[in-house]
């Protein structure tokens, strides 16, 4: 068996082409420019590659999108003192605070201070809270954190819309960011689901089980070909530059793609699976928070 390799980076173009279309209807309706502000604190280069991405896409939907960069040498109170602006300024519709923060900086209470209605990395406890209450979240009224959204929209391309209930699924880390919601998210889809973490034992015996199998656990191939279910589901959140004897190295996921790809029934690429769908949902988020706060729909 061969894997279906699941093209994370075509079905993002397809995202953004129909969210460039929305942007334009909406305009045309007499709304505002969509408005995004990223906050960027100092020269992490990964951190400062990925908001360079997702300003340039932004400006490629007609997102009125915009770099807020900021020392790494501020304090928790001056970086609140930016997301209050932001929060008070009509023409911006979408923030977020891009992690991680330098070690001074009290992360909850910056993430806790962005309005909730513009919260389009969904890490507020309110939309926290939101999508953990919904029956089935709904990407157009909650904003819901972009990677996990992601990860959902690959698997209903892949299973269709009714097509993930009763399957068993595995998810391979438990952070705010990606495994918890990513958990709800399932659950919501009538998955029966099992979250593995770095305290669990012999997490090999739970995915060997999974017809879906989402890693996000932050650990270069960990995952063998040995723990997939055959013909399974195999979604790679992880992203780690390893030594190959070249300058750069080589990028890999969470998963150890050759052998998974022997195994597995379809499966997400590192890069070109998640990373692109991540930033086509932020895109997607910020017309959903565009739309909230203006009533305007396209």
């Amino acid at each position: 068996m061969t894997a279906f390799i699941i093209d994370g980076k075509a079905r993002a173009a397809g995202w953004r082409l129909a969210l460039k279309d929305e942007v334009a209807a909406r305009l045309a309706r007499g709304a505002p420019r969509p408005g995004l502000r990223v906050v960027i604190v100092g020269d992490h280069p990964p951190s400062r590659a990925y908001v360079r991405i997702k300003a340039r896409v932004a400006d490629e939907l007609g997102i009125d999108g915009g770099i807020v960069e900021l020392p790494t040498t501020i304090t928790t109170d001056e970086l609140l003192a930016v997301v209050e602006g932001l929060n008070a300024d009509p023409a911006v519709h979408a923030m977020l605070v891009q992690l991680p923060l330098p070690p001074q900086v009290d992360v909850p209470r910056v993430l806790e201070a962005i309005d909730p209605a513009k919260d389009v990395d969904g890490f507020h406890p309110v939309n926290v809270g939101r999508l953990t209450n919904a029956t089935r979240p709904d990407p157009a009224a909650l904003l819901i954190p972009c990677t996990p959204l992601g990860c959902l929209d690959l698997l209903l391309a892949v299973h269709g819309e009714d097509g993930l209930a009763g399957k068993r699924a595995v998810v391979l880390g438990r952070s705010n960011i990606v495994g918890k919601p990513l958990a709800t998210l399932l659950l919501s889809r009538d998955c029966t689901v099992a979250i593995a973490h770095s305290r669990t034992a012999d997490p090999e015996r739970l995915t060997v089980e999974a017809d879906l199998l989402i890693a996000a656990i932050g650990r270069p191939e960990l995952v063998r070909g040995s723990w997939i279910k055959p013909g399974a589901t195999v979604i790679d959140v992880g992203v780690s530059r390893v030594a190959d004897g070249t300058e750069r190295g080589r990028l890999v996921g969470d998963v150890a793609f050759e052998e998974a790809r022997a195994v597995a029934g379809t499966i997400t690429p590192v890069p070109g699976g998640v990373g692109p769908m991540t930033v086509a949902m932020l895109m997607r988020n910020t017309l959903a928070a565009h739309a909230l706060q203006t009533g305007i729909l396209a």
